[in-house]
């Protein structure tokens, strides 16, 4: 990220965003947002002060940067604290009037990491659904996260990266439908389990059929889901077997994760 901002020079090669040339600070941080994951704030401002100065850092004159100050604030449900010191925020706090800052001046791309530390569950929930309002505003946001099921809720494109180097990237059921060798396991909930068991074991995809420890559900391994579900949808049409519910168990970041890097992984 340090790269992407210009923060740092890559020995080798060159990166651009949207065209502009890392090595140009002052015409990169003008279309750029950056959210750090560490904390760093001019001592005795207020969370107003904080985002206005770096505004008026910007360019932007004195007018423009109270009406940008103040929509910051509000979009990240900080305007009722807008006139205490900074210095006296709880850290969810700390890191609502960073991303404030980051998207003050109307970047075109916002670089976030780990935006959602020290936030609490009901905070994320609005910090995500604010991302997700950005995008869909035509912000693109770049977002690095250990938290893998929120960046499940909050991301169409995902990079999986394990020790500098990407194992995986795309929309994450694509990553997930590239990984044939892995079966995909799904948990089915139904009335009659074990005869659905002996369905599904005189299909060729299915490598596992084991029973939910409650008995009324069967776990099912398959290396092509699409086949198993044609399936089902016999079983049901026959009317033998009643299914409640059908939902994939590991189609998700932190199941496609483990498959790609093994017993030996980590990083992020």
């Amino acid at each position: 990220m340090n790269l992407m901002t210009g923060l740092l020079r890559p020995t080798r090669g060159s990166i651009t965003l949207l065209g502009i040339p890392t090595d140009r600070p002052e015409e990169l941080f003008r279309t750029v947002g950056y959210c750090t994951q560490f904390d760093s704030f001019p001592r005795g401002l207020t969370g107003r002060e904080f985002i206005k100065s770096f505004l008026l850092v910007h360019g932007f004159d004195r007018p423009k940067a109270d009406v940008f100050t103040v929509t910051a604030l509000e979009r990240v449900n900080l305007l009722d604290a807008a006139d205490r010191k900074v210095a006296a925020y709880s850290k969810g706090m700390r890191q609502r009037i960073r991303l404030a800052q980051a998207i003050a001046h109307q970047p075109a791309v916002l670089i976030l990491d780990e935006p959602l530390n020290g936030l609490d569950p009901m905070v994320r929930a609005d910090t995500i659904a604010l991302f997700r309002k950005l995008a869909a505003d035509g912000l693109h946001l770049i977002i690095s996260s250990h938290i893998l099921h929120e960046v499940d809720m909050m991301s169409d494109r995902v990079v999986l990266v394990n020790n500098g180097y990407v194992v995986a990237e795309g929309n994450i059921h694509g990553v997930r439908d590239e990984m044939e060798e892995h079966p995909m396991q799904i948990l089915i909930r139904c009335d009659k389990p074990a005869k659905l068991a002996a369905h599904v074991f005189d299909e060729d995809n299915v490598v596992e059929a084991r029973l939910h420890q409650d008995g009324l559900g069967l776990f099912i391994s398959t290396r092509d889901a699409d086949s198993f579900y044609l399936l089902l949808n016999r079983v049901v049409a026959e009317g033998e077997i009643n299914i409640e519910s059908i939902a994939p168990v590991d189609d998700d970041l932190n199941a496609v994760y483990g498959y790609l890097i093994g017993a030996e992984g980590g990083g992020s």
